[in-house]
């Protein structure tokens, strides 16, 4: 896929990246092109799938979401699909990995408060087939953003 996107594409999801309510107008004078280029192609961009939506990048911390915790998660074998599903569902999830190590997934969530993250645990590892946990929550957070520089 990465294939079918020129410089031109990549300009665009750079500019969307750093603010994605920059108007088409505003991306297509910074980049010096005419507007129903840009328009064209974030059409093409979301029709490929590599835009899947324009979003807000909260703090979370001042929502009053202080506390994260990164949970390692075993699952007894062959249930690992049908028990990240129902964790996916969860709403302080904010991300669901399969991993390689010691685990088979680990969780990414943000909490208000210390009794909800024990309330969250307590309901995953209630969840059938869920053999361990292992939390670590998160003193400080040098980087958090949801995408690399390309």
């Amino acid at each position: 896929m990465a294939s079918k996107i020129d410089d031109l594409d990549r300009s665009v999801l750079r500019e969307f990246k750093k603010d994605a309510r920059k108007s088409h107008r505003d991306i297509a004078d910074k980049l010096n092109v005419a507007e129903g280029t840009i328009y064209n192609r974030v059409n093409k961009l979301q029709d490929m799938g590599i835009i899947k939506r324009f979003m807000v990048d909260l703090d979370y911390s001042k929502l009053g979401y202080d506390l994260a915790a990164v949970i390692g998660l075993i699952v007894e074998g062959g249930f690992l699909q049908e028990v990240e599903e129902k964790i996916a569902k969860k709403p302080n999830v904010s991300a669901l990995y399969d991993v390689t190590g010691d685990y088979d997934a680990l969780i990414v969530a943000k909490f208000r408060e210390r009794e909800e993250l024990d309330k969250f645990i307590k309901s995953v590892m209630a969840i059938p087939h869920v053999e361990r946990t292992y939390t670590m929550l998160v003193l400080n957070v040098i980087k958090e953003t949801h995408g690399v520089d390309f």
